[in-house]
């Protein structure tokens, strides 16, 4: 047996996932199969926070003025290792993004770290991390100071390959609303105002100005009202559209333009319109190298073969809340391979997916490699200090622009 210090705080970390096995899989499958939307996660919310609280752990709810945000620490170390737990599901087709693995693996890694967090000298902090998929949690949890003591930060995304440093766009989310005139729309057209026509003006100055984003710029949306009837002229409708881009500053230009479409549609038209921001802006992540490659050293020992940094780039990304995180404090936001065919995130047979014996080893797997990326951080003198030194840096200094925040959210927007 192997008397290095930290060898033996991994075994012990492996010991103590392998006998909460059976309880992390179970907490995976019971959120699999109530889900829950952004901000309404009661239920998925208080699953998590039961089985830390049974682990030992100080629970406190509703943190940053969330209702289903929560904080579960362990441990008096003065490196915080912080563990995002996300729970919340997608409408009509539940957790096809598999925040159910999402939530076990961190409660898993939790557990493990608290078997060694004095001897590290860590304290271990889960934070649970309401409405990601729409309005933005961990953004309002950054700017009402609930990551202000953690040092590093760390979640494990399932999906179909394994990466250890995904990038990912910034987004926004833009809901328009075009105001015109009601009339009847056989007996007196010319005295309305149409509004829908004014939603079509705008969809067709999309269409046409997609030629010339610029690379990694997209634009996608729904109509969410277009008519009451069709001889009515319609005086009211709206969309919402997703702004992506490959970083925040690409993003803003993107945004300006989209902005001159709306206008567009009013001016032809004579409608009135208004914009509003549903969610926050999510940034781009940006991974922290060292503790990214702590990660890819774990996830290989434990037989997983992630994608090459080279083949990293080259993949096909969304958005998440987790980018904003990144901006502010080391962390990382690798993704765990689970079998699901040709499915992809956000797909039906990818939610199936979430809830097989493949994600169930994700879980495992996950909570173990982030245990492991902690107690090589903890250990290392050099990498402690950094940590340390940045969480002091940072104190006092928290601002809505540093945490990426463009505006208030309500529940709305997405990945």
């Amino acid at each position: 047996m192997s008397t290095d210090p930290s060898s033996q705080h991994r075994d012990r970390c492996r010991a103590v996932v392998e006998r909460h096995a059976a309880e992390l899989v179970g907490l995976s499958h019971s959120i699999h199969a109530e889900p829950e939307l952004a901000f309404a996660e009661h239920r998925s919310a208080a699953k998590v926070a039961e089985l830390l609280r049974d682990g030992g752990f100080t629970v406190r709810t509703g943190v940053g003025d969330l209702d289903t945000a929560f904080t579960a620490t362990a441990g008096s170390g003065e490196l915080v290792v912080g563990l995002c737990a996300e729970y919340d599901a997608l409408p009509e087709v539940g957790h096809a993004c598999g925040h159910n693995v999402i939530a076990a693996a961190g409660v898993g890694a939790a557990l493990a770290l608290r078997a060694v967090a004095d001897e590290l000298g860590i304290t271990v902090k889960v934070v649970g991390t309401p409405a990601e998929e729409s309005g933005g949690g961990k953004v309002l949890l950054l700017e009402r100071g609930v990551f202000d003591d953690v040092a590093m930060a760390m979640m494990v995304h399932p999906g179909p390959e394994e990466m250890v440093a995904p990038s990912s766009l910034a987004i926004t989310d833009l809901e328009v609303r075009y105001t015109g005139r009601e009339s009847h729309a056989a007996a007196a057209p010319h005295l309305g105002v149409n509004a829908a026509d004014a939603l079509t003006v705008t969809q067709v100055a999309i269409g046409l100005v997609r030629q010339h984003l610029e690379p990694r710029q997209m634009v996608h949306g729904i109509v969410t009202r277009g008519g009451a009837a069709p001889n009515i002229v319609p005086a009211h409708t709206a969309a919402v559209y997703y702004l992506r881009a490959a970083d925040v500053d690409s993003l803003q230009r993107l945004e300006n333009r989209i902005r001159d479409c709306f206008r567009a549609g009013a001016v032809a038209t004579g409608c009135t319109h208004e914009v509003v921001q549903v969610s926050p802006v999510y940034a781009e992540l940006t991974p922290d190298r060292w503790l990214a490659e702590a990660y890819r050293a774990a996830v290989v020992e434990l037989g997983r073969r992630p994608l090459s940094p080279e083949a990293e780039r080259t993949r096909s990304t969304g958005s998440t809340d987790m980018g904003n995180v990144t901006r502010v404090l080391p962390a990382i936001h690798p993704t765990i391979a689970i079998d699901c065919g040709d499915a992809v995130n956000h797909q039906p047979e990818f939610a199936a997916a979430c809830a097989s014996p493949s994600a169930d080893r994700a879980v495992l797997d996950g909570a173990l490699a982030m245990a492991w990326t902690a107690v090589t951080a903890a250990g290392d003198t050099t990498q402690r200090a950094r940590l340390l030194a940045g969480r002091i840096g940072r104190e006092g200094t928290r601002t809505v622009s540093n945490v990426g925040v463009a505006a208030s959210a309500v529940p709305g927007g997405a990945v």
